[in-house]
């Protein structure tokens, strides 16, 4: 009787013990989402915004890098981060009703975020700051500065608008000052039409060069190989320069244009919806890349821009443009499974907390000549759909399978046709 007495005594003790170990809820999505991007912004944008970017930034460059200024890495860095940043910066400081503890962390870290890289703007401009950038030290600088200007076009009210007037002037001018790069006869093009036609939105149209940007626009329109497919210059090639650089920066170009409300031979606003029909083919594309594992193919040049290779599955639901064959739902759920499948199995970051060269951990050998460590900031152009507001059906639908989920689980899943360019075009005169 006594043990059976100690034996209940011990059981009624132990209770509250195990009550405590329940497993720790699972953040959403969106919490998810949110925590990949803090992790890749703060070490950049807080040294940054104190102009110690370049005093403290743990770099990394290829095995076989080639001898440009290796200070390069610090525009890839800056410009690559911000142009997938940019969306979610842009949201308003307000909160949802009934805003949880998770909501407030957001906006937190997102104000927090967006204070920062003001400031990094400002410094990375002015030849007073430790971090003013090397600034056409480097036919690479016209990359880079592409992707500054992009991420001015994805949140022009919020990070454009808000800088000083000599700040902005500074911008202006150092864009200018990259015509005197020749762009390779490649995807190149598209970053000087996209700073270009910049320029005529920010500044007006007195002060772009419209020859660069009707050039690359033709020149994009001859290398369209067809179902959502453009080759990097006259040859094709299977990789991943489509989703890179060609459906974003040839929709932004093409709407800096009707934004700027150019009067030219060209026919932007057909341009630009046959343009977004190629990009949400290439999203039906890229959506089918992804595994049930949350895997996708490892093809072509680059592949350490890791999550740049969905750039344009990120951008038609940021867009809010998904085809009717993919829902908020099973886009969101294969995005968070890719990400899940790349960041929480593998170290991608060094012991300073920037990204690691290589596709799923750190592996130097997948470098090409031109990788640093800079380079890899890419990988934020897949979090664009953050700039769409917590309560937005992206965030609020069910999770639903992809079509690869689909397809090897016996369920029904849409066929997949040839898509063909249903609009033409021609000189107004």
């Amino acid at each position: 009787m006594k043990r059976l007495t100690i034996i209940i005594a011990t059981v009624f003790f132990l209770l509250p013990l195990s009550a405590k170990k329940k497993t720790a809820p699972q953040p959403t999505d969106r919490q998810y989402w949110c925590e990949q991007a803090w992790k890749m912004a703060q070490p950049v944008l807080e040294n940054m915004a104190k102009g110690e970017l370049q005093k403290n930034m743990k770099t990394e460059f290829s095995p076989s890098f080639d001898n440009r200024n290796r200070k390069v890495v610090y525009m890839e860095t800056f410009g690559r981060l911000m142009a997938g940043i940019a969306p979610w910066l842009a949201l308003p400081d307000t909160l949802p009703l009934n805003a949880t503890a998770a909501d407030k962390d957001e906006l937190e870290k997102r104000q927090q975020l967006r204070q920062w890289a003001l400031a990094s703007y400002k410094n990375s401009v002015d030849p007073q700051s430790p971090d003013y950038l090397v600034w056409g030290a480097s036919g690479q600088n016209l990359v880079d500065a592409a992707y500054i200007a992009e991420s001015f076009i994805r949140a022009y009210d919020a990070l454009w608008m808000p800088l000083d007037n000599v700040t902005k002037q500074r911008y202006l001018t150092e864009f200018k000052k990259l015509r005197k790069i020749e762009p390779p006869y490649t995807n190149w093009f598209l970053f000087s039409s996209v700073i270009e036609s910049f320029i005529a939105k920010a500044a007006g149209l007195n002060e772009y060069d419209d020859y660069r940007v009707m050039t690359t626009v033709r020149k994009v329109e001859e290398w369209y190989v067809g179902d959502g497919w453009y080759a990097d210059g006259p040859v094709f090639a299977f990789d991943y320069y489509s989703s890179y650089v060609f459906h974003a920066m040839y929709l932004e170009t093409l709407q800096n244009m009707l934004d700027a409300r150019a009067n030219t031979r060209l026919e932007y606003p057909k341009y630009y919806q046959r343009a977004l029909k190629r990009a949400q083919k290439f999203a039906i594309i890229l959506e089918r890349f992804i595994s049930p594992e949350g895997t996708f193919p490892v093809i072509g040049r680059s592949t350490p821009y890791r999550m740049a290779a969905l750039q344009p599955l990120a951008l038609m639901a940021w867009y809010q443009k998904l085809p009717k064959d993919l829902s908020n739902g099973q886009v969101r759920a294969a995005l968070t499974k890719v990400m899940h499948r790349m960041y929480d199995e593998q170290n991608n970051y060094n012991d300073g907390g920037f990204l690691t060269i290589g596709f799923c951990g750190h592996q130097p050998e997948t470098a090409d000549w031109y990788t640093n460590n800079g380079s890899l900031y890419m990988t934020s152009l897949s979090l664009m759909p953050l700039g769409l507001p917590a309560d937005h059906p992206f965030w609020t639908d069910k999770a639903e399978p992809w079509t690869q989920v689909k397809a090897w689980g016996g369920q029904p899943f849409p066929k997949d046709h040839r898509w063909g360019d249903d609009i033409t075009t021609k000189d107004r005169w």
